[in-house]
């Protein structure tokens, strides 16, 4: 229960991500009653009061990346002013993969009062439909944009035995996907859905193979990627680290021959790339 104290409130409310009929009651209420809204997008904003019929009086404030933290201070003023502080992105939730995050720990600190209005959110709904599953998962959203970063990220994930949900760039999806069956295996299962709840919307499933060949010839719209977890191993790391050795012996790159192994028996790659320069350097 919160503390919370005299003054206004901040309501994190979720916004459609494509059918503007699954804004709910709860949300044309909030932004028909608002003092302030605090948009990612103040344009989409008005756009969206626009389709769903709504005027409103608030003061409209952008509220994006670059921005987010100077923002805070006003905002948090707001709301000890008494006024009701709406924050909205672009689409989904805001604090997921979206701004939202810097406010709501300011204004907890602050003991003011917090409450989310619920709305649709293109991670579940992937999830749902990925035919994966769905018991235990985790949200890894947007890995980083330059190659080397992101191959060492998905590496550090091939043992994750939950299903793991992200988000990516068009444009970048194929350069993704051939990064993920590389870390994960040709034959690791996964989904991508694009244009959710759009009239386009689109859910394409296989292995990541191939996903990553039909990417290759371009894909449009917004994109969501579910990739399953890692089966479980029969292998322990001790019990990996020859195999490693051995595809160095033949002469594959330490670090290929780490990532290659760590992906086909499900084990922490970081684990096994400890245990096998252990075992390297105690051999010479």
């Amino acid at each position: 229960m919160e503390n919370g104290r005299d003054g206004g409130r901040l309501v994190l409310a979720g916004t459609p991500i494509g059918n503007v009929e699954d804004a709910s009651p709860a949300l044309r209420e909030a932004l028909a009653t608002a003092d302030v809204i605090a948009a990612e997008d103040t344009r989409r904003l008005q756009g969206l009061l626009g389709r769903l019929g709504i005027t409103t009086g608030a003061r409209v404030v952008s509220y994006f990346d670059g921005n987010e933290a100077s923002r805070v201070g006003a905002l948090l003023a707001a709301l000890d002013e008494g006024r009701t502080v709406v924050v909205v992105s672009d689409a989904g939730m805001p604090t997921v993969s979206d701004p939202g995050y810097r406010v709501v720990a300011a204004a907890v600190e602050a003991g003011l009062p917090v409450r989310v209005v619920p709305g649709p959110s293109a991670v579940l709904v992937a999830l749902a439909l990925s035919g994966l599953p769905t018991d235990r998962f985790c949200f890894e959203g947007f890995l980083p944009r330059k190659g080397g970063e992101r191959r060492r990220r998905l590496a550090d994930l091939a043992g994750e035995p939950r299903t793991m949900v992200f988000f990516e760039a068009p444009h970048r999806l194929d350069e993704f996907l051939a990064d993920a069956r590389t870390a994960f295996g040709d034959a690791r299962r996964a989904s991508v859905s694009r244009e959710l709840t759009k009239t386009f919307e689109e859910t394409r499933r296989g292995t990541l193979a191939e996903l990553a060949d039909w990417a290759a010839g371009g894909v449009r719209g917004e994109i969501t990627v579910v990739v399953a977890g890692a089966a479980a191993s029969a292998l322990s790391v001790d019990d990996a680290v020859p195999l490693v050795l051995e595809r160095v012996g033949a002469g594959e790159p330490f670090s290929a021959a780490v990532a290659a192994v760590a992906a086909d028996a499900g084990v922490a790659r970081k684990a096994l790339y400890a245990a096998a320069l252990a075992a390297r350097k105690e051999r010479s």
